[in-house]
């Protein structure tokens, strides 16, 4: 018996076989093991709750390159960079959810600046470069957004703060998505065009205009941003009816400081990407005292305990 064993392992044995060959399968199942067991790893790393910076690294790289057909229609090279970092630091700070915020008033943002592109720039009222955005424009828009984010990743004001952050975070992108689609949409559609501070009929374009079909639209996409942040539990109903409520105070405001203040004399510096600083910020700031001034009234009005 051990005969016809040991002649059945002779029949099968290669000849010309060598200490090579015999390691080649073993060698790419150990290379698929690794392979296998680095994508675990990268997978894990993705999905980490609650996010790293790591994991906001991983995911913003991945997003870019598969968006990138997009970021290049509404960013210029470098301001694609800034915007990386932006992506960077809100996943870090509020997840999936906060990064899905920011993405979505990009594209909506990105999209209502090209519409009627050719009628704009006929009338000198498009943005620069076909509306390809810089660095700067990146910084104005996402400034309070970012104070909000940098204070959240650092645990500034603990626990209690937290959610009073994210409230400003979200109040300061309805903010902006709510005044660039109603100027954009104002500059291509608005049959009549207002200054906000006289009410007087102004050429579309006007710092501090106005317009009825721009305010709707401006107002419809404010609500669409805060309540898709309370559809995806980062806010509450309540909360996102200030972002709305705050966005359109914000506004208001912007264009007042646009008629009054910029591109007179001795505020040259009054650029659009600071007054969009300043929007934000309003935007933010109001809706965050207005959140404060709920919860005050409503400990006001709760019966003293016993």
């Amino acid at each position: 018996m051990a005969s016809e064993i040991a002649g059945t392992i002779i029949i099968f044995q290669n000849p010309n076989s060598n200490a090579n060959s015999c390691r080649t399968p073993k060698m790419m199942v150990t290379h698929a093991g690794s392979a296998q067991s680095a994508l675990s790893e990268a997978i894990k790393l993705i999905r980490s709750s609650p996010p790293t910076w790591q994991s906001a690294l991983l995911n913003n790289v991945f997003i870019f390159v598969l968006g990138l057909p997009i970021l290049v229609s509404g960013l210029s090279l470098s301001g694609i960079g800034a915007a990386f970092l932006l992506g960077t630091l809100t996943w870090r700070a509020f997840g999936p959810p906060g990064f899905l915020l920011v993405a979505t008033y990009f594209i909506i943002g990105t999209a209502v600046t090209k519409v009627r592109m050719a009628q704009k720039e006929a009338q000198g009222v498009a943005e620069k470069r076909k509306g390809r955005r810089g660095p700067a424009s990146v910084i104005g828009s996402s400034a309070a957004g970012c104070f909000c984010a940098f204070l959240s990743i650092f645990g500034v004001g603990g626990e209690a703060s937290s959610q009073v952050l994210k409230l400003g975070f979200v109040a300061s992108f309805c903010t902006k998505l709510s005044d660039t689609v109603s100027s954009e949409i104002g500059k291509a559609y608005g049959k009549t065009t207002y200054l906000v501070t006289t009410l007087k009929v102004v050429p579309r374009g006007t710092e501090g205009a106005v317009s009825v079909e721009g305010t709707i639209a401006g107002f419809l996409a404010s609500f669409l941003l805060a309540f898709g942040s309370c559809v995806m539990g980062e806010l509450g109903a309540a909360e996102a009816i200030i972002c709305l409520i705050a966005s359109q105070i914000a506004n208001v405001g912007e264009s007042i400081i646009g008629a009054a203040l910029q591109e007179k004399e001795g505020f040259q510096w009054l650029n659009n990407d600071v007054v969009n600083i300043i929007n934000i910020s309003m935007g933010s700031i109001i809706a965050v005292l207005m959140q404060q001034t709920l919860v005050q009234h409503t400990l006001d009005l709760s019966p003293p305990k016993l």
